[in-house]
């Protein structure tokens, strides 16, 4: 038995006035994932548990089979299992994305100054600009207890060895043209964390990349943003839970460094950028090579997330209808090559285009089983399926994972 999953990062969404009552996935054109709702099982399942951050660290990890309450101690530290970065058991890994904030009467934070998060991507800066202004950082307000290190695009790493874990972050993408004097980390060591987003903004607001990229059109990646703290996971891996070997395939590290701790094999796909423009067909070749040695396949696609982080309809409904072409409709043909298989195909949270951020909602899913495919009428992918007969709930989401591997 093969099995693969398709997640679609923050597809699900909530019924919008602008298309008619419908969410975006409801008005997006989804041939491929209606097709294995038809002939297969759907249902809605709890990715979030009660209590926790409707983050994609936590939804993922429950779709992955591991129940959050349990394995769960924070983001970035999944970031740094996939960046290569060893943690100690006393070191604080921190999320470090590369943000464009929109200042009036001096610096980026103090008395009588104003900033607003006007972008929490820099206009998804390319990674060589990216790298440069991060090694920059590291060069300028590293220390032989404080490390920056270079990711993705604005994706990037700090490690506090010895650091501090109680402080209340907000993640960038939740404060869209907000004024981020209300959200600054407040908490233990919350002076050291603001001095180094503070002297961010003095180091790059002049930076060589960032003025050629006004002059360019495009926006400054002016400051960093320190987020997502938090140590070094104790987990099992997935041979050790479920007895197979598995691969993840994903452009961004927190899915990645998820997989790391599962010990899949972690496979990178040349253009494979997190948006809009990455390289779907690519991910689906990579994934139905991977199957031919590897029992199941993680394959993550960011971009839905990333539309409803800005707000536009017309983007997140793109990425809703490229994921179903491009990997569904690739996969779903591919898979053919093995005996028996089974797919399985869900967002991890919702990203409501009318917040910008995530939330804890259920999210719809659709498991086909090659063997046992369903007869009857014709079933639509999307938020409805909470409302179908015949539909299951997964209330704890981690025990999908469990159903999904039966024999």
């Amino acid at each position: 038995m093969k099995y693969i999953i398709l997640l679609g990062d923050g597809m699900a969404d909530r019924p919008r006035a602008d298309l008619g009552g419908k969410t975006c996935l409801q008005a997006a054109r989804t041939p491929n994932l209606d097709r294995l709702a038809t002939l297969g099982q759907v249902g809605m399942v709890h990715t979030v548990p009660e209590g926790y951050a409707p983050g994609s660290d936590v939804a993922n990890l429950s779709v992955l089979g591991y129940d959050p309450r349990k394995y769960y101690t924070g983001r970035s530290p999944l970031e740094a299992a996939s960046m290569g970065v060893a943690l100690g058991p006393d070191d604080v890994a921190f999320r470090c994305n590369l943000v464009t904030l929109k200042v009036s009467g001096g610096g980026a934070t103090g008395a009588n100054r104003r900033a607003l998060m006007e972008d929490f991507s820099a206009s998804h800066i390319s990674t060589p600009e990216a790298r440069t202004l991060i090694e920059e950082i590291d060069r300028a307000l590293g220390s032989e207890h404080i490390r920056f290190y270079p990711g993705v695009s604005y994706r990037h790493l700090m490690v506090w060895k010895g650091g501090r874990e109680r402080i209340e972050c907000t993640p960038p993408h939740d404060i869209q043209d907000k004024d981020i004097q209300d959200y600054l980390p407040r908490g233990e060591g919350d002076d050291i964390i603001n001095e180094l987003m503070a002297a961010s903004f003095d180091l790059l607001t002049n930076h060589p990349v960032n003025k050629a990229r006004l002059e360019n059109g495009k926006r400054a990646a002016n400051s960093i943003w320190l987020w997502g703290q938090g140590k070094r996971p104790s987990m099992p891996t997935f041979r050790e839970k479920y007895g197979i070997e598995g691969a993840v395939i994903s452009a961004v590290d927190l899915t990645k460094g998820l997989g790391v701790y599962a010990g899949f094999d972690v496979i990178s796909v040349p253009g494979a950028t997190g948006w809009l423009d990455t390289n779907y067909v690519g991910k689906a070749e990579h994934a139905l090579f991977a199957l031919k040695t590897k029992d199941i396949v993680y394959l993550h696609v960011e971009a839905p997330d990333e539309a409803g982080h800005t707000g536009d309809v017309k983007n997140k409904i793109k990425a809703i209808e490229d994921f179903d072409e491009f990997i569904v409709g690739n996969i779903m043909h591919g898979m053919k090559q093995f005996d028996e298989y089974r797919i399985l195909a869900l967002p991890d949270h919702p990203t409501p285009l009318e917040i910008r951020t995530h939330s804890a909602e259920p999210v719809p899913f659709v498991l086909y089983d090659s063997r046992n495919k369903r007869k009857g009428g014709r079933v639509t992918y999307d938020e409805g399926i909470a409302g179908r007969k015949e539909a299951l709930m997964f209330k704890e989401g981690y025990k999908l994972m469990d159903y999904f591997l039966r024999k």
